[in-house]
């Protein structure tokens, strides 16, 4: 258990600790108003007798009230439900307690009509310390002056009511609520814990301009991402920060009223992806897995999701040694949370083009699946450094490749690109040739060797969203290269999820390529981002042409020709008909052979005799 955990669990048992204090107290003061009540109205009342067992009414009450898990109750929340449940089980104990002192001979403390004034004494005791905190709370969100971001809430059924007790018992949330929107007709107009109710919720730009609203919170329990973003779209031109309610599968830590920032990710994602789990889980299970690449953003979310199919073991390789780093530490502690499933997760930093290096790593490590996602892939980067390119996507596959087979590797999957097709860079030129190297040792090794190509990922180390998260916080300009550049996007866990599929479907020497969606321009994807962070584009923040960079297309390439491609059970994926037929051992030895005799140009040309769609950027 970690520090988090104990220092929660200490926290619990000293509240519950002193509430079994106060119930104690609360049940002796009424208990001592009986008496005096009694002494006073009853002439010769002996009120030695039940002082002397009203410790044991005290030790009889609290043991109840633990059995009946009075002290579980989420204290900061009591509502109508916790306070019936305390009157019923103080109501059953005093029951209790009248029977059996009207069983004891000359017992003369409880007379019956005195049975509703201990009750109702009682109950007060009882329930004002666990409304307290919640009273006062309300009273001085009510009472003092409105203070924090002008708020709406979306949603006023469970998802609202969620929202609204974080923000009133979180006070790092700093939120003025002005009211709920919803389109249930029989709520609008009438109101939620004393706020107004208004609707329907396509009405919400209005209600934004008419109440200066500043932030706004979707709660809509479980919403679907169709829906959201019909919602969004209502008022994503205006300048509020929207936040959301997350779905129940995201919570964290078991703790369902936590509110999260919307990203541009819920804005342009598809429908849910619907995966075979059991034939990934098949596929994985028992097995030992090598990942390279691990330390980057698709390489690590591979180990992430691959370590939910129970592996017997992963090998994580990486040349930068502090993203692999966290990972496994990150990993390690998620790990040691679990008692089902123990895998054993080793580390090793190395370089794929360095071929002894990486023959020691396999040869001792023996792994069933290998997942290649190391690779150079900035492309601005790659046309000043088309050496290195070389070097890393094809050098290092061609690497991996050969061990894969040496040592039988049940299946090879290269992580690939969009820009592999007809590519205009030589990122995409490397990658081309990298699938190439696939096609050409599915045919002469027992390895069962397969590629993945897919386009952009959303937030991944080096893409646009980061990029522009961090000229919004600097005030701007957020930097366009193109007013009508698009791309296809997806998230980094929908393409891992994919490539996970297309693992499993992989029978030897397939390009799968997965369907994007519809293309996004760039220029909307910056102005929402600034809309996202409350502020207006082109007012607060500018968006800057900077001008296409070196070997960087405006028009991606269509990944998927429905017509031409040939479909899989996942209708997300699909397989390119076009093989490689020829030879490529000899042209690759040449290639290797060479390549660093020349500069950055002659490089380039050199890349286009093995690579035939390539087309040199003349400009660089």
């Amino acid at each position: 258990m970690n520090s988090k955990l104990k220092k929660k669990k200490r926290t619990l048992n000293k509240s519950r600790i002193l509430f079994m204090i106060s119930d104690a107290i609360g049940i002796a003061l009424t208990y001592v108003l009986a008496i005096f009540a009694l002494w006073f109205l009853i002439p010769n009342f002996d009120y030695m007798q039940p002082l002397m067992v009203l410790p044991i009414i005290i030790a009889f009450k609290l043991i109840v009230y633990y059995l009946f898990k009075l002290y579980h109750l989420v204290m900061v929340n009591v509502g109508l439900d916790e306070a019936l449940k305390i009157a019923l089980v103080v109501t059953l104990t005093n029951i209790v307690i009248i029977i059996l002192t009207l069983a004891i001979p000359d017992f003369e403390f409880i007379i019956e009509y005195f049975f509703l004034f201990t009750t109702l004494w009682e109950l007060m005791f009882m329930i004002a310390p666990r409304i307290l905190k919640r009273l006062m709370t309300i009273f001085l969100f009510k009472h003092s002056y409105p203070t924090g971001s002008r708020t709406l809430i979306i949603g006023a059924g469970s998802g609202g009511k969620i929202v609204l007790n974080e923000i009133r018992n979180n006070p790092t949330l700093n939120n003025n609520i002005i009211g709920f929107v919803d389109d249930n007709e029989e709520k609008i107009g009438n109101l939620l814990s004393g706020y107004p109710i208004y609707g329907p919720i396509s009405e919400i730009a209005k209600l934004i301009d008419r109440f200066n609203i500043e932030e706004v919170i979707i709660a809509i329990v479980n919403i679907e991402p169709k829906r959201f973003q019909e919602i969004v779209n209502y008022f994503i031109d205006k300048p509020v920060r929207i936040k959301r309610l997350p779905a129940f599968k995201d919570y964290r830590d078991n703790v369902p009223d936590q509110i999260s920032d919307v990203n541009v990710e819920d804005l342009l994602s598809r429908p849910i992806i619907e995966l075979d789990s059991e034939g990934i889980k098949e596929f994985i299970k028992g097995n030992k897995i090598l990942v390279t690449g691990a330390g980057g953003s698709i390489g690590s979310e591979l180990v992430r999701q691959i370590l939910k199919y129970q592996p017997s073991s992963m090998l994580l390789v990486d040349f930068y040694e502090n993203g692999v780093y966290d990972l496994s530490m990150e990993i390690n502690l998620d790990i040691a949370k679990r008692s089902d499933f123990k895998p054993d997760i080793k580390v090793q930093i190395a370089s794929v083009y360095n071929y002894t290096r990486m023959k020691t790593i396999i040869e001792n490590y023996l792994p069933d699946y290998i997942f290649h996602a190391a690779a150079y892939k900035h492309v601005p980067l790659m046309e000043d450094s088309a050496m290195e390119a070389i070097r890393t996507n094809i050098l290092g596959t061609y690497n991996m490749c050969r061990l894969a087979d040496e040592f039988k590797v049940k299946k090879f999957v290269l992580v690939s690109s969009d820009k592999a097709v007809r590519p205009t860079n030589v990122m995409g030129a490397t990658k081309r040739y990298a699938e190439m190297l696939i096609q050409h040792f599915s045919k002469t090794s027992k390895t069962n060797f397969s590629a993945v190509r897919f386009g952009n990922v959303l937030g991944s180390n080096g893409s646009v969203v980061p990029l522009f998260k961090k000229q919004i916080a600097n005030g701007g300009p957020v930097t366009v290269t193109d007013s009508n550049i698009i791309r296809y996007f997806m998230t980094i866990p929908e393409a891992v999820s994919l490539i996970l599929q297309a693992a499993e479907f992989a029978s030897g020497g397939e390009i799968f390529i997965l369907d994007m969606g519809e293309p996004v321009k760039i220029i909307d994807l910056a102005e929402k981002m600034i809309m996202l962070s409350g502020l207006k584009p082109y007012v607060d923040i500018q968006i800057k042409i900077t001008g296409l960079r070196p070997g960087e297309k405006l028009f991606e390439e269509l990944l998927v020709d429905k017509e031409n491609n040939i479909g899989t059970k996942n209708k997300l994926i699909y397989i390119e008909k076009i093989e490689n037929t020829k030879d490529i051992e000899q042209e690759t030895k040449e290639l290797l052979s060479s390549f660093e005799e020349l500069n950055n140009k002659e490089v380039k040309y050199l890349l286009k005799q093995y690579v035939s769609t390539y087309t040199v950027d003349e400009k660089n």
